[in-house]
């Protein structure tokens, strides 16, 4: 994990790796939770025995949104600026959803420090660029620009 003393230090690192999560396993149980979560039950997420007879893939596959949603913790997992007393996400950029994700696969985040602009009041605007990877696959699961906000 990348240690930053305060958003300066943090600027400083615009244009270099924050690195690489640890691999997470998605799971039929986290799928199920997510669909019951956003009402998002489509069979191709939830219903193993359609996913084995009808799916290209013949099993269940994570929601595009599910893998975006880790990003938070993998992003705990990378960095932390020390000064911040709060941080809150902004948004998302260009976000794609590149290659299905299998129930049972495992996914990871690799992140660049993008782009950071100052918020007033004692803020910063971060544009991270994340590439889920999925274990096994060379192409990866999911590629957005993450944008959070860090107050000081």
């Amino acid at each position: 994990m990348l240690h930053f003393d305060n958003l300066a230090a943090f600027r400083a690192h615009v244009g270099q790796d924050l690195g690489t999560s640890e691999w997470v396993t998605i799971t039929q149980e986290m799928v199920n939770d997510f669909a019951k979560a956003t009402g998002d039950h489509q069979w191709i997420h939830v219903n193993i025995e359609m996913a084995q007879k009808y799916s290209p893939f013949k099993t269940t596959i994570a929601h595009g949104f599910l893998t975006l949603s880790l990003a938070p913790k993998f992003m705990y997992e990378m960095y932390q600026v020390n000064s911040a007393k709060m941080g809150l996400n902004y948004g998302t950029n260009k976000v794609r959803f590149t290659s299905p994700v299998p129930t049972g696969s495992r996914v990871r985040m690799k992140a660049t420090l993008k782009e950071i602009e100052d918020q007033q009041p004692n803020g910063a605007r971060v544009t991270v660029e994340a590439v889920f990877e999925l274990e096994g696959s060379p192409k990866p699961a999911c590629v957005a620009e993450l944008i959070s906000l860090i107050f000081e």
